[in-house]
C-alpha cells in the first residue's frame, strides 16, 4: 500500500494476469443473439445475468470516445473508477483484472482497442474459480476486421511539469491471420514531493524518543517504455492459435527526499537524505492454443513466461548540520536475474444449460539475487506451485447455481541456506443467484483464494532502513488462506440502477510485518498473524439526469474490521468511495471525478491510498479527439500511513505536486470490414519477482 501512488498515478497500470476463462463461454447469451449483421436491437442499459452485468455501450458513448479506456469511462460502471489520464482502473481500491475476449489484457491493450469494435462489457465482481482469484474481472468482447487494419495514436503532456504519456498502436489483418504491434512511453521527471513525518519508538523498558520530520524537498522520477508484438490466427469453430512477445523498460525509477529530524531527547537536530529506486528490464512471451471438439467440447493450453534483470537500491544518511561524519549511513544494492515460468491446460463441456471445466496449472519463479552492498554474496530461491480445480455451473429456471472445488500446493526453498516451506490449501466456491428478470437479482456469493509468501518477505538478508530499524524475512512463512461470503441485490429502475449489498471477509492466517526490539534495533519481520476479519456495506448506483446529456454514478462502501497479531489486536472503521458526472453535448464531454481511497488495516498499520480528482473536457472531430483537465484541480494530494505498534507509532503523509493541467490530442484511422477475433479462453500469469530495497 506505500506505493500505491507511484503504481496507480505514475505509472502504466497493468492489469494482475491470473489464470481463467471466459465468462462468454457460457450456455448460449441471449443478448448476443439479438446482433445480427451489425444490427443491434436496442435493449436495455444493464443485462443482470447469474454472475455478471453486461452493459452495451450507447451510439453517444461510442462516439465519444477514441480508445477503450473512454468508452469504460463512458459507461461509467457505478463500482469502477477510471482515469484515462492516469491509465488505471479499479473497483474500490482494487485491482481490476482485464480481458479481450476472455483473454487476460493489460490497460494499455485495452487503451488501443477501437470503440467501434467493442460490442459489449462484462462486468463480473464475483469471479469463480476459472478466474484464478481475481477480486474484480472486466471482459470486452471484441469484433476485429478481417481485412485492412487500424492505427491508434495519442499524445498526453502535462503544461507545467514533466509528466506526459504517449502511445501507438497499429493493427494489419489477412484473412485468418492478425498481426499487432504497439508501444507506450510514460514521462515522470522531477515531479516535487515532500512528506510529512513523525514518529515515536519506545523501548522494552518503557523510555521512549520522538521524531519530528521536517520536509526540505524531494523529486519523483518514473519513467518507463513498453512495446509488444503479437500474431494471432482462428480457424472458426476449430483452431485458436495466438503469440505475443512483450518487453517493458523500467527507465528511472528513483524518489528521493530530504529532511530535518528533531528529536525529542535533547539531541542535535539531524540532516536526512532518503533515497530508494530500482531499474531493469522485462521480457515475456506467451503462447496459447485452442483446439474445439464435438459436442461442444474444447482443450486449451496457455504458456507464459518472463524474465527479470535489473537492481533495486537505496540509500539512508543521517548527519548533524555541517559535521562531516555521518551518524547512519546505510547502502542497499540487489541485482535480481529472475525467471518465471507458468502452464495451464484446461478442458471444457457446454450443455444448453450447463457448463463444466476442470484445468492444471504449474508455476514456477526461480530468482536469483546479487547483494552488492554485501560484497557480492548470491542467494537462491526456488518456489514451485500446482493448482487443480473443477467448476460446474447449472441454471434452473430462475435459479442459477455454480459450485467448484481447487487445490492448490505450494513449494518454496532457499539454496543456501536448505530452508522452506510447503502446504496444500483447499480453495472452495460457490454461488446461487435468483433473478425475478433480467432488470432484478440477488446473488449469494463465496469465495476463497490463498496468498504465497513474496520474495521480500522470506528472504532473512538483514536489511537496514535507518539508525533504529531493521527488516529481515522470514522463512518458515506458510501460504495464507482468505475466505469471502457477499450478498448483493442488483437493479435496474428508470433512468436509474445499481446494486447494494453486504460483504464479509476473514483471513485468519494472513502474512503481515511484526515488530520486535532486538538490543537497540527495531526488527521488522513477518509472521503467519492471528487474522484480519471485516464486514462492509456497499452501494454502487447510476443515475441518468438528463437522458443522453447528463449521468452521473458512484461507489459507497462503510466498513469495520478487526486485525490480531502477535501482541496487538486492533480495529479500524473507514468510508471510501468515488463519484462521477458527465455532461455530452454537440461532440463535447465535460466529466468531473472524485475519488477517496480505502483505509485498509494490515498488521499494525492503516494505510491509504491516493484521494483523487480530476476534471476533463473533450471535443470529438471525425477521426480527432481534443481534450484538456487537470489533475486535482481541488484540494491538496495525499497518501500515507499510520503505525499503531506500540513499539513504533508514527504517521507519514506523501504529498506529490500533482495539480498538473495537461493537454491531449488522439487520432484513429482504420480501414476494412468486422467480424470476430481470436481469443484466449485462459491465460497463464508468469509473472518475474523483483527484490526490494530498504525504504522506511
Amino acid at each position: 500500500m506505500t506505493h500505491t501512488i507511484f503504481k496507480n498515478l505514475m505509472t502504466p497500470t497493468v492489469a494482475l494476469l491470473l489464470p481463467g476463462f471466459v465468462a462468454a463461454q457460457e450456455p448460449e447469451d441471449t443478448i448476443a443473439a439479438h446482433e445480427l449483421n451489425e444490427i443491434v436491437i436496442e435493449a436495455p442499459k444493464v443485462i443482470r445475468k447469474a454472475d455478471m452485468d453486461v452493459y452495451h455501450p450507447s451510439k453517444s458513448a461510442v462516439g465519444n470516445s477514441k480508445n477503450g479506456i473512454q468508452l469504460l469511462n463512458n459507461l461509467m460502471i457505478p463500482s469502477l473508477t477510471v482515469s484515462d489520464a492516469l491509465g488505471s482502473i479499479q473497483a474500490n481500491g482494487q485491482s481490476v483484472q482485464v480481458r479481450i475476449n476472455g483473454r487476460e489484457s493489460s490497460v494499455d491493450q485495452i487503451r488501443a482497442l477501437l470503440p467501434e469494435t467493442i460490442k459489449r462489457v462484462e462486468w463480473i465482481d464475483n469471479p469463480g474459480l476459472r478466474y484464478g482469484g481475481a477480486s474484480y474481472v472486466l471482459n470486452f468482447i471484441v469484433a476485429n476486421p478481417t481485412a485492412g487494419g487500424s492505427l491508434q495514436t495519442e499524445a498526453r503532456p502535462a503544461l507545467n511539469t514533466a509528466w506526459g504519456f504517449f502511445t501507438a498502436d497499429t493493427k494489419l489483418n489477412m484473412g485468418r491471420s492478425q498481426w499487432e504491434i504497439g508501444g507506450n512511453y510514460k514521462l515522470t521527471n522531477k515531479i516535487r514531493t515532500h512528506r510529512v513525518y513523525t514518529e515515536t519508538f519506545t523501548y522494552n523498558d518503557g523510555t521512549s524518543v520522538t521524531r519530528d520530520e521536517t520536509s526540505l524537498g524531494g523529486a519523483l522520477d518514473n519513467s518507463m517504455a513498453n512495446v509488444r508484438a503479437s500474431y494471432n490466427y482462428i480457424k472458426p469453430d476449430t483452431t485458436v492459435f495466438m503469440a505475443e512477445f512483450g518487453f517493458f523498460q523500467n527507465i528511472n525509477e528513483r524518489r528521493a527526499y530530504n529532511g530535518l529530524l528533531s528529536l525529542s531527547n535533547g539531541n542535535d537536530d539531524v540532516l536526512l537524505k532518503d533515497t530508494e529506486g530500482a531499474d531493469g528490464s522485462t521480457p515475456s512471451l506467451s503462447l496459447y492454443w485452442q483446439q474445439n471438439f464435438a459436442n461442444r467440447q474444447m482443450l486449451v493450453v496457455s504458456f507464459n513466461s518472463s524474465f527479470y534483470f535489473g537492481r533495486s537500491f537505496s540509500d539512508y544518511i543521517e548527519q548533524i548540520p555541517d559535521a562531516t561524519d555521518f551518524l547512519t549511513d546505510i547502502h542497499t544494492d540487489i541485482r535480481d536475474r529472475n525467471q518465471a515460468y507458468a502452464i495451464e491446460t484446461d478442458y471444457i463441456k457446454n450443455w444448453r444449460d450447463s457448463r463444466f471445466t476442470a484445468g492444471a496449472t504449474y508455476t514456477a519463479n526461480r530468482n536469483r539475487s546479487r547483494y552488492e552492498n554485501l560484497g557480492g554474496e548470491i542467494f537462491h530461491q526456488r518456489q514451485d506451485k500446482v493448482y487443480l480445480f473443477a467448476e460446474y455451473f447449472r441454471r434452473f429456471g430462475r435459479w442459477t447455481a455454480t459450485a467448484g472445488i481447487g487445490v492448490q500446493y505450494t513449494d518454496f526453498l532457499f539454496k543456501e541456506t536448505g530452508q522452506g516451506n510447503h502446504s496444500w490449501s483447499l480453495r472452495p466456491q460457490a454461488t446461487i443467484t435468483y433473478s425475478l428478470n433480467q432488470n432484478h437479482n440477488f446473488r449469494l456469493n463465496f469465495t476463497s483464494w490463498q496468498s504465497t509468501p513474496s520474495l521480500a518477505e522470506t528472504n532473512i538478508v538483514p536489511q537496514q532502513l535507518d539508525g533504529f530499524q531493521w527488516r529481515v524475512g522470514n522463512q518458515d512463512l506458510k501460504t495464507a488462506n482468505s475466505y469471502m461470503l457477499t450478498l448483493q441485490y442488483g437493479f435496474n429502475l428508470p433512468r436509474v440502477n445499481g446494486s447494494f449489498g453486504v460483504r464479509a471477509f476473514t483471513s485468519p492466517d494472513a502474512i503481515t510485518p511484526v515488530l520486535h526490539w532486538d538490543n537497540d534495533r527495531l526488527i521488522t519481520t513477518y509472521e503467519n498473524s492471528r487474522g484480519l476479519q471485516n464486514l462492509s456495506f456497499f452501494f454502487a448506483p447510476q443515475v441518468e439526469i438528463i437522458p443522453d446529456w447528463l449521468m452521473a454514478s458512484g461507489y459507497l462502501e462503510y466498513r469495520t474490521e478487526r486485525m490480531r497479531g502477535t501482541g496487538y489486536a486492533l480495529t479500524n472503521n473507514s468510508w471510501s468511495g468515488n463519484a462521477q458526472i458527465q455532461l455530452t453535448h454537440w461532440g463535447f464531454v465535460l466529466s468531473g471525478q472524485y475519488h477517496r481511497a480505502r483505509r485498509d488495516l494490515w498488521g499494525e498499520r492503516i494505510s491509504w491510498g491516493e484521494d483523487l480528482n480530476i476534471i476533463d473536457l473533450s471535443y470529438n472531430w471525425k477521426s480527432w479527439q481534443f481534450s484538456a483537465g487537470i489533475i486535482m484541480p481541488f484540494g491538496k494530494y495525499d497518501q500515507g500511513s499510520r503505525s499503531l505498534s506500540k513499539w513504533n507509532r508514527n504517521e507519514q503523509h506523501m504529498r506529490l505536486d500533482m495539480r498538473m493541467p495537461y493537454v491531449s490530442v488522439a487520432y484513429n484511422l482504420q480501414w476494412g470490414r468486422q467480424k470476430r477475433g481470436a481469443y484466449k479462453l485462459v491465460n497463464i500469469d508468469a509473472n518475474a519477482d523483483r527484490s526490494t530495497a530498504g525504504g522506511r
